[in-house]
């Protein structure tokens, strides 16, 4: 998964955008507003974590904005003003969770998997799919009843094969929600880490739809 990190204070953004990886998602970060809208023209992402306080255009502008063009990302208000009043606003205008400051950062993990799972219809944080079985709290997999060790990359690749079994999935988006700004990528990686996943998960039918993607059948 691939989160989009809108916060300006540089301390706190750094340590949110570490946890978040430590968590095993993907991060970009931008600091003010009008960065945020640029990047969200553009930029293809899972879901936002946004500060209201943002220079230059304010997050709840930024929030309308997005809302106004249609787009339906999840957006997590992580912010300072803890008034009923700034939630109630914030939530109205299509905040989908409101988080105030100072906060636990396992907390706010776990409010982004349940983001997560509500944006791609999975109540559950169990997915399965024939013989495999993710739990994606504990971020581990097994494929029938053996438990399989997978790198970071492999997981997230999974997952979004898992979520959209039977589907192609893009060779673009599956690197876009592994990769982000700051990562030196080479040309054949994607292919390595599928690879890697077709020895580990002997069980499962991962086909190449040529010039296209992936799809887990």
């Amino acid at each position: 998964m691939r989160i989009f990190l809108i916060e300006d204070d540089g301390l706190l953004g750094d340590g949110v955008k570490v946890g978040l990886q430590q968590a095993g998602w993907t991060v970009d970060w931008v600091r003010d507003g009008d960065a945020a809208q640029k990047a969200l023209r553009s930029g293809v992402f899972d879901l936002v974590v946004l500060d209201l306080g943002l220079p230059k255009t304010p997050g709840l502008e930024v929030l309308r904005w997005l809302r106004a063009r249609g787009n339906r990302i999840p957006v997590l208000i992580l912010t300072a003003r803890d008034a009923v009043k700034e939630r109630v606003t914030a939530l109205d205008a299509g905040a989908d969770d409101y988080v105030a400051k100072p906060f636990d950062l396992e907390e706010l993990c776990a409010r982004v998997r349940a983001l997560h799972r509500r944006s791609v219809g999975n109540a559950s944080p169990l997915l399965c799919h024939g013989k495999i079985e993710i739990d994606t709290c504990a971020r581990s997999v097994t494929c029938d009843g053996q438990e399989i060790a997978l790198s970071p990359k492999e997981f997230a690749i999974l997952q979004a094969l898992v979520e959209n079994a039977g589907k192609v999935v893009p060779r673009e988006r599956l690197m876009t929600s592994i990769y982000g700004w700051d990562d030196d990528v080479g040309s054949n990686v994607l292919e390595v880490h599928i690879h890697h996943l077709r020895r580990k998960l002997v069980a499962a039918s991962l086909k190449a739809v040529r010039g296209v993607g992936y799809r887990l059948n």
